[in-house]
């Protein structure tokens, strides 16, 4: 599976990507063309987003908030509920219902730490793309047992088992075995 936010209905994360865009985006007095200019996404890819009609990368709605001086927080959480400290929100979905990544809270780090809770359901996986330099990971495995790929290298950690590592780097995390995986992980930048 790929590192691609996906919608299942109107009410989750894309409606509020959606909405969270078009209100910053207005706000930092940038038009689609300047964003797209800024951000290193095609101005297609926002006008779609904004209309919640496309499924985004994580990394592309990275790029978008840091074009726009936000945190990612601030582009995926409920317009409605305006605290950082519990955001609750489904953020990717595998193919099976056992598959999902829930991004639950963020904390102001040097620029940002985020919090998440993660399952994945048996034969899937999550490849990411490189965070930028200086972006870490820790993982806390928490069910099962967790194939980490990192810089072509497979590690699993069974659970109990946690790892920090940097993410500036191609990295997924697999489920090789019969059991759902869940795991928290934090990411700090």
């Amino acid at each position: 599976m790929s590192n691609i936010l996906h919608s299942q209905d109107r009410s989750d994360v894309l409606a509020h990507v959606a909405e969270n865009l078009r209100r910053i985006r207005l706000a930092s007095g940038l038009s689609q063309t300047a964003l797209a200019k800024a951000s290193g996404i095609s101005r297609r890819m926002i006008v779609a987003v904004e209309g919640g009609d496309a499924n985004i990368s994580l990394s592309s709605l990275d790029s978008l908030a840091a074009a726009m001086n936000v945190g990612f927080v601030d582009l995926v959480r409920d317009p409605s509920r305006h605290s950082r400290d519990n955001i609750d929100a489904v953020t990717w979905r595998g193919q099976q219902a056992e598959s999902e990544a829930r991004l639950l809270a963020s904390a102001p780090a040097a620029s940002e730490a985020q919090m998440w809770l993660w399952s994945i359901a048996p034969g899937e996986r999550y490849d990411a793309e490189p965070d930028p330099q200086g972006w870490h990971e820790m993982l806390l495995v928490t069910e099962g047992t967790l194939t980490l790929e990192l810089g072509g290298d497979r590690k699993c950690y069974a659970s109990g088992a946690f790892t920090v590592y940097s993410s500036a780097q191609t990295y997924s995390y697999v489920n090789d075995g019969d059991d759902v995986v869940r795991f928290v992980r934090n990411v700090i930048s």
